[in-house]
């Protein structure tokens, strides 16, 4: 599928770009909103060595987060293996539900339907329009994942928040692996629906648990062995119904030393993508690089960052996972009736590894991922990739133009509910 899987032609400079990040490909500010077109979160279902997911977060009214994903793997040759997970952890009693299924009968377009819908023996996710011109667009999610735990909710997008990819036109939203971008190695793309409000019910031991609350949807692709792609992962899901509703996300990742503008060896490539929603508008797309060979400046008109602070060895997982961390976003309004810059930044204390603050768990990836996949794609080679998971209140410290908040040119704070993760694979 991949020129390099199969040429052994040397690349004409070796000294050459061997990685294109999205955060770099679209250096004009108007640009970096790309409006999301049907095609952008149908199913692709790609050969070769290529892992794609849906997936939905949401906070319930009580702060409960609830998870629900689609992971389909493909791995060469082999039949792809289609996971579906979902996670429900309620703070206040700090239970946590778990449930991984490998389905059957995996179909996309299921009869009648686009390929933004799939369905299995366990589960329907049935995308459709919508008669409220308020909320045009949905997902309904029914999953039966064992006798104890079912699902169903209706996910929706608010006309006001448009799902987005950061850059305009079809090459939107990828960052691409190889010396060629037009013939690459691998690639890793995201599309998102920054804010959505969700509707329904979770059956628990025979217990019905109303499900309303608001959340964000992304579609994601990696396009390459996974192993090859990144050595870390940065993930932030901030939301608040406070102003009309408020929205601060981000995913960022780190490129292994094999991928940077100077070839093999100018790796650790870090590409942050976001965007903020405030006053219930989807108001800036953040995206910045930060390449290991410079520092970022702090005067950047637009800012997307994710900072590990007093880093700690845990000696539970091998790495040293942070003790706090810094969200940025910065970048001029995307509306035209609320033109200026906006800033906004979290800070977190998460704790050391002996007095964790807001941890749900460490997710050991390889206990999880199917059996074949492990084998076949070789995914950790020596290592072993964990996944920290938090939940937090916590607050937005945000400023820009009173036209999307009254009073937020001087500065506000705005509460909410933070679930984000750090991922460490090498």
């Amino acid at each position: 599928m991949f020129s390099s899987f199969f040429s052994t032609a040397p690349p004409v400079d070796p000294t050459a770009p061997n990685f294109h990040p999205v955060s770099s490909a679209f250096p004009e500010k108007s640009d970096l909103f790309g409006e999301l077109a049907a095609k952008d979160t149908e199913w692709t279902c790609a050969s070769g060595f290529v892992t794609e997911t849906s997936i939905f977060y949401n906070f319930l009214e009580d702060g409960t987060m609830v998870m629900c994903q689609v992971i389909h793997s493909s791995i060469g040759v082999w039949y792809p293996t289609i996971q579906f997970t979902c996670k429900i952890y309620n703070p206040n009693t700090q239970e946590n539900i778990w449930r991984s299924i490998n389905v059957t009968n995996f179909v996309t377009p299921p009869p009648g339907l686009d390929k933004r819908s799939s369905k299995a023996d366990q589960f329907s996710i049935t995308y459709k329009p919508t008669a409220d011109s308020s909320n045009p667009e949905m997902y309904t999610i029914r999953a039966h994942l064992s006798d104890d735990l079912q699902i169903s909710l209706d996910v929706t997008r608010p006309a006001s928040v448009p799902g987005f990819k950061v850059g305009k036109g079809p090459k939107g939203g990828y960052s691409y692996f190889g010396h060629d971008a037009e013939k690459p190695e691998g690639y890793v793309v995201h599309r998102f629906w920054p804010r959505t409000n969700a509707s329904g019910l979770i059956m628990h031991k025979g217990q019905a648990i109303p499900a309303q609350g608001s959340g964000m949807f992304v579609h994601a692709i990696q396009g390459m062995r996974p192993n090859l792609v990144a050595s870390r992962w940065n993930f932030a899901n901030f939301q608040s119904g406070a102003h009309g509703g408020v929205s601060a996300i981000q995913m960022e990742f780190t490129t292994l030393d094999a991928y940077g503008r100077r070839g093999a060896g100018s790796g650790g490539v870090a590409v942050n993508v976001g965007s903020l929603v405030l006053g219930g508008k989807l108001a800036v797309v953040t995206a910045e690089t930060r390449w290991p060979d410079e520092k970022q400046a702090e005067d950047s008109s637009i800012k997307s960052r994710a900072i590990h602070l007093h880093p700690a060895h845990d000696t539970d997982t091998g790495y040293s996972q942070p003790s706090e961390i810094d969200f940025h976003w910065a970048g001029p309004s995307i509306l035209k009736d609320a033109e200026g810059a906006i800033d906004a930044s979290l800070h977190l204390d998460v704790g050391g590894p002996k007095n964790p603050k807001g941890l749900i768990e460490k997710v050991d990836v390889l206990a999880e991922i199917p059996y074949v996949v492990k084998t076949v794609v070789n995914y950790v080679a020596g290592t072993k990739p964990y996944i920290y998971q938090w939940h937090n209140k916590t607050k937005l410290v945000v400023s820009g133009p009173d036209a999307l908040i009254p009073g937020l040119s001087a500065g506000l704070e705005v509460e909410g509910m933070l679930y984000n993760e750090a991922t460490f694979i090498s």
